[in-house]
């Protein structure tokens, strides 16, 4: 399985949710969309990135293609951008925290250009929207139900660019 493969269960979510949305008279209850969205959303970041991670590690290693195994199934929802860039990225060594910082920089920098939209603030907002919802039950007021898919959708190339970068 591919990294990509993870995104389907969202995609699939946010394509059947697209079809009903618009009929919901309800503001409280389309509003609760956007946490649902938010929660899928992360997930399959969360497995995208223990799969990019646990792949590469196999690739170099048996003996650490089984020891990153065992620290990602431990990660639940740690997948901040920073915790990435500080921590995760770090342990493999400097090379890749330098590739991944100037990828994403170069991403950044495409996106803004082409769609006006950042994709570390992308990426960062639908996490944080969803430990809103995860834990408080909460949706951002300010939050719309095109903004958390166009964060989703934006925010994959996070994941892209940690992909880039763990691949020789």
């Amino acid at each position: 399985m591919t990294y990509q493969d993870h995104f389907k269960l969202a995609d699939d979510i946010i394509s059947h949710v697209d079809t009903v949305i618009h009929e919901i008279a309800d503001p409280f209850i389309s509003s609760r969309y956007i946490g649902f969205i938010s929660v899928s959303a992360v997930t399959v970041y969360e497995l995208a990135i223990k799969e990019i991670f646990c792949d590469f590690a196999s690739q170099e290693h048996e003996v650490l293609g089984s020891f990153v195994l065992s620290y990602f199934e431990r990660i639940n929802g740690q997948i901040k951008l920073q915790k990435i860039k500080e921590d995760y990225i770090p342990r493999f060594g400097q090379k890749y925290v330098d590739k991944f910082k100037a990828k994403i920089e170069e991403s950044e920098l495409e996106i803004l250009k082409t769609s006006k939209r950042s994709i570390k603030n992308s990426y960062n907002n639908i996490i944080e929207w969803r430990n809103q919802f995860a834990h408080k039950g909460d949706i951002p007021p300010t939050a719309t139900y095109q903004e958390a898919i166009d964060s989703y959708f934006t925010g994959k190339e996070v994941i892209h660019c940690l992909s880039a970068t763990m691949h020789h």
